[in-house]
């Protein structure tokens, strides 16, 4: 069976879940401690991150954006990334959005000072940092809100790798309770129909150990 290495709250390995999950491929989920920096695992990405994914046969494929590509690629129903060449475009202009500037304004300077500074004995989370994140997550979900009151999805009619990769970060960031649904109506909708796939209920169960997310995560109606 095809195994990914992932980290729990990783929104880039939260994004081939749900991918492989969407496409219903058989897979095994194993927790990646990278810090250990492994000789196993540096053997399968010399990169030392996650998330990889090792097929059937060994083969081993490393980075979000290109175990996707190739899941799309060998497994093309139901199509992620769109068949029209505009539509390419958009997706991967939005999953680059999300896993870059996102992931730098928000998922970083809330999940990764709350979560992974405690896990690693980093220390206390960095208020400065904290309070930039809260500042920024209104911009991106005032942009989901003005994508899909123009859209079905948010990049076009398709439910696509760019609501994954969205959906993923801002998974991560309701897991410590700091997405602030109430004030981004259209963003919450959007993200509802999201948590309300199959893809994503394996998601929807990750609980941290000393760490639990807060009630409304799990739930589909908030």
């Amino acid at each position: 069976m095809r195994v990914l290495y992932h980290l729990w709250l990783s929104p880039f390995c939260r994004k081939v879940r749900i991918v492989l999950m969407e496409k219903h491929l058989e897979f095994e989920l194993k927790a990646e401690n990278v810090w250990d920096r492994r000789q196993e695992f540096l053997a399968l990405n010399p990169a030392g991150d996650v998330p990889v994914l090792v097929e059937n046969d060994g083969t081993a494929i490393s980075g979000s954006d290109a175990i996707c590509e190739f899941l799309d690629e060998v497994h093309p129903e139901p199509g992620l990334i769109g068949r029209q060449v505009l539509h390419r475009a958009e997706v991967r202009r939005l999953v680059h959005w999300f896993d870059k500037k996102f992931d730098r304004e928000v998922t970083e300077n809330l999940v990764g000072q709350k979560m992974m500074k405690r896990f690693l004995g980093l220390g206390a989370p960095d208020s400065k940092a904290v309070r930039a994140g809260h500042a920024n997550i209104h911009h991106h979900l005032d942009y989901i809100g003005y994508l899909t009151e123009r859209r079905t999805w948010l990049a076009g009619d398709d439910f696509s790798l760019a609501d994954i990769a969205a959906a993923a970060h801002l998974s991560t960031v309701d897991y410590v309770g700091d997405v602030p649904w109430s004030e981004h109506p259209e963003s919450k909708d959007w993200y509802a129909r999201v948590k309300s796939r199959p893809s994503f209920r394996s998601l929807l169960q990750d609980h941290i150990p000393g760490a639990p997310p807060p009630k409304h995560y799990a739930n589909l109606d908030f």
